[in-house]
Parts: structure tokens; C-alpha cells; sequence
């Protein structure tokens, strides 16, 4: 992999940075890093980026002995994101969310940009060389349905973190290319690729994001179930999630979305039913339904029926009632399709 991307900016003909330039250029890319160990007159390294199906990947390179992003860097810059740091010159050693790891050519480690991290080096004051990938956090996040951890690391040679540095590679041999509608779906297989590389082996207990995460989409649902029109796609476009991540929630607590909405409908249903009683109205129950989110009453009241144990207009809010004790108003305007199925 040495060899794969580059073994010096010479082989780009990329002018040495100095000092200053290569830490400005870098917090102007991925956030505030600062080189340490060697004297500024002395340093040299470079920042080459490349476009990757509308990700940025940076070619990164220095002679310093160690480079820190403190917690008062991560909290002043406000970066937000998340990188896969593939080790394609020298050897280099990494301190990051309370783990130490050392890393060689070929390996890939995983860091949060939103917690500090120190790049250690190791290679006689020769320069190290990384490529990194930027990955918005938010996207990955509800792509995989769980938070990857910063400070995980790959040995070299597994099949996705070959996979996905080749696509890095690829790339960066084409020069790069305008934006495709491709774009979209290959952003998919990169974080499927991520997810491979550094999904836990145990995935649950739930993570507090995901907690907090989980109280967003059921207030989302709360507030829309009553329309026909919404169900999980609607939900999950509301709390900015992805269909498959805002499933995944549900899966893991024994439910379903879908469920979840029914279940509110059902619910809503029987309280506007129970209130149809006390106040003898002559209310339709196709007009109930409608507005606890059924567009199709013969769907309401099979399912109400499958819930409660007994039909709609059998329902008083109050211990079940015989099928013969129930009392059907219905107004001069409904049809005998409607009311068989009461």
C-alpha cells in the first residue's frame, strides 16, 4: 500500500508545505491539528485532496514527531465528523477515546473528529503518510444504525478496508470526476464498507444517542399518525434518519414502526369511540377512522376488532359489551357496506 498512493510529494510534484501553511491547510479541511516536535523551520509535509463519490479524502504527510487535536481544539472548531485513516507511509502510533494503538502500512483506524487525538511518529524524522476519509457523521450514523466508536483500528488486509481503499486509490489515479448521479449509491457502499470494518461485535445495549434518537421518532409519529398518508418512510424523512436505521430502532425493542403507528391509531380510536358513547352522537365510524389515520374502514375494524376483541360499534370505552346489547347509529347516509361491518 506504500507505493499505492504515494512515497513523497515529490512523486506529485506538490510543493512542500511549511509549518504554518500545512496546519492552516489541514484546519481548513478536517479541523484544528497542531504539528509538535520539530522545529517549524525545519518541517515539511503536505495536504493533497482528493474527491470520492462526493466524500473528501485528504493524502496527508509530515515530519513531525507528533501531531495533537486537544479538547479545546474539538471544541472550539466544532467539526463533526468521523474519519477512516488508512497508514500508507511509515509507522505512526495513535491515542484516541482512551485507547492506544500502533498502526503500520496497510492498517485503518476509525476516529471521531468530535473528541481529541494524538498522532504519534515514529520514523527516524522521515516523513508518515496517511490518507484519510471525511464521513459526515449524521449520514453514517443513520445509514448503519449504530455509532461506530473512535479509537478502533483494522490490521491491513481484511476485504473491505482493501475494498475501500482501492475505490480511494482509483479515484485519486482518474484525477477525480465530476459529480455523478452514481454518487448516491456509491456513498452507500462506502458505508457499508465502514460498517464492516468497525461494527461491534455487540451492537446492543443501545447507545444514549440512539435513546434520545428513539424519543424523536416516536414524538414524530405521535404528531402524524393521524394523517392516512404517513407511515415509516414519512416518519424517518421527519426525525432525518434512514428508513433502514429508523427500522432497525423498532427491531431491537420487539416492535415494528408500523406497529407503533397502528398501535397510536388503535388507541386514538378507541378514545374518540368512547367519547361517540357518552355523547350519543350520531357520528359516522368511517369518519372516526379516518381521523385516527385509516383510510379504509373494512382495514379500521378488522384490525380494531383483532385488538379489542370485538367491532367498533361495540366499543363504550367501558367493559366489553355483547355483540347483541350493541347499538349501531349510524346516520342516513351511510351505506350497507359501512354498516355490516360495524
Amino acid at each position: 500500500m506504500e507505493t499505492m498512493m504515494r512515497q513523497s510529494a515529490d512523486i506529485h510534484g506538490l510543493p512542500q508545505l511549511n509549518y504554518e501553511a500545512w496546519r492552516d491547510l489541514l484546519r481548513s479541511m478536517c479541523g484544528r491539528y497542531n504539528p509538535e516536535g520539530v522545529e517549524p523551520d525545519a518541517f515539511a509535509g503536505w495536504v493533497r485532496p482528493v474527491g470520492v463519490c462526493g466524500f473528501t479524502a485528504l493524502d496527508i504527510g509530515c515530519n513531525a514527531h507528533r501531531v495533537e487535536r486537544t479538547p479545546r481544539d474539538a471544541r472550539l472548531d466544532g467539526v463533526d465528523h468521523y474519519f477512516a485513516v488508512f497508514q500508507v507511509g511509515g509507522q505512526s502510533a495513535m491515542t484516541h477515546n482512551d485507547q492506544a494503538v500502533r498502526l503500520e502500512v496497510g492498517d485503518v483506524a476509525f476516529v471521531d473528529a468530535a473528541r481529541p487525538i494524538t498522532y504519534f511518529a515514529d520514523n527516524n524524522g522521515a516523513p508518515w503518510n496517511t490518507v484519510t476519509l471525511n464521513l459526515p457523521r449524521q449520514s453514517l450514523v443513520s445509514h448503519l444504525g449504530f455509532e461506530p466508536q473512535g479509537g478502533l483500528y483494522r490490521r491491513g488486509g481484511t476485504p473491505a478496508g482493501r475494498l475501500l481503499f482501492d475505490l480511494i486509490r482509483d479515484t485519486d489515479k482518474s484525477e477525480g470526476s465530476a459529480h455523478s448521479p452514481a454518487d448516491s449509491y456509491m456513498q452507500l457502499a462506502v458505508y457499508d464498507l465502514v460498517g464492516a470494518l468497525f461494527a461491534p461485535s455487540d451492537m446492543w445495549p443501545l447507545s444514549r444517542h440512539a435513546d434520545k434518537l428513539f424519543a424523536r421518532v416516536r414524538a414524530v409519529i405521535k404528531d402524524g399518525f393521524a394523517d392516512p398518508d404517513f407511515g415509516p418512510g414519512e416518519a424517518a424523512a421527519k426525525a432525518g434518519i434512514s428508513l433502514r436505521y429508523l427500522q432497525k430502532l423498532f427491531t431491537k425493542r420487539g416492535s415494528t414502526c408500523s406497529e407503533f403507528i397502528y398501535s397510536l391509531r388503535l388507541d386514538h380510536a378507541a378514545h374518540l369511540l368512547h367519547r361517540r358513547a357518552l355523547l350519543t352522537t350520531n357520528q359516522p365510524l368511517r369518519e372516526v377512522a379516518y381521523a385516527c389515520g385509516f383510510s379504509d374502514y373494512t382495514h379500521f375494524a378488522r384490525k380494531f376488532r383483532r385488538r379489542f376483541g370485538y367491532p367498533p360499534g361495540a366499543h363504550d370505552g367501558g367493559p366489553r359489551q355483547q355483540a347483541g346489547d350493541a347499538t349501531v347509529r349510524a346516520s342516513t347516509g351511510n351505506s350497507a357496506s359501512w354498516a355490516h361491518d360495524v
